[in-house]
């Protein structure tokens, strides 16, 4: 199970093609809101309704946590205690964490990228203390996923699923999406 972040100021296109494309891989994937309702604003003023809430999210049976980047939805993302925490025991845990756009900066805020190949939105390098930067489209050293913004969007999630269900899968899908 895969969870992705919503926190007011995500950028709608990363968060709607992470979800999109995991279901479509078989991969059970749930919009969480950061806030106390499910109702989340992005960055350009689409609403997404978020199937539960921080609060309500059972960390115990999740295998990913995912964020989306956009801002200010990052920033919120960043100053959340709560996220960083389970961010931080997520990486001690060996389990998976992925972020794309400027997000990959929540997790260098959580102190997880050092000696790390990583990327972030061009422009963000700073953000991403202690890391190994890349300009891949899409980087995955160990168990963190990051990427670079919008346009590789679709390349992160397909990303995602081939580490979660693996090649075979991720290839029929990239196959059907036509990419």
């Amino acid at each position: 199970m895969v969870y992705v972040h919503l926190a007011e100021g995500f950028e709608e296109i990363e968060a709607v093609t992470i979800l999109d494309v995991l279901r479509r891989g078989g991969i059970q994937a749930f919009f969480v809101s950061m806030g106390k309702e499910k109702l989340v604003r992005g960055t350009h003023g689409i609403l997404i309704e978020a199937d539960i809430t921080f609060e309500t999210a059972d960390y115990a049976s999740c295998e990913m946590i995912a964020l989306p980047g956009g801002m200010p939805g990052t920033k919120h993302l960043a100053e959340n205690e709560e996220l960083l925490t389970k961010i931080k025991e997520f990486y001690k845990q060996g389990k998976y964490l992925a972020a794309v756009c400027a997000a990959p900066m929540v997790f260098a805020e959580a102190n997880i990228l050092n000696g790390k190949n990583a990327t972030i939105y061009p422009g963000m390098e700073d953000y991403l203390k202690g890391a190994k930067l890349s300009t891949n489209k899409v980087v995955v050293d160990g168990n963190i996923i990051t990427s670079r913004g919008p346009g590789t969007s679709i390349e992160f999630a397909l990303t995602i699923v081939e580490t979660l269900m693996g090649q075979t899968v991720s290839d029929k899908l990239r196959k059907a999406l036509v990419i």
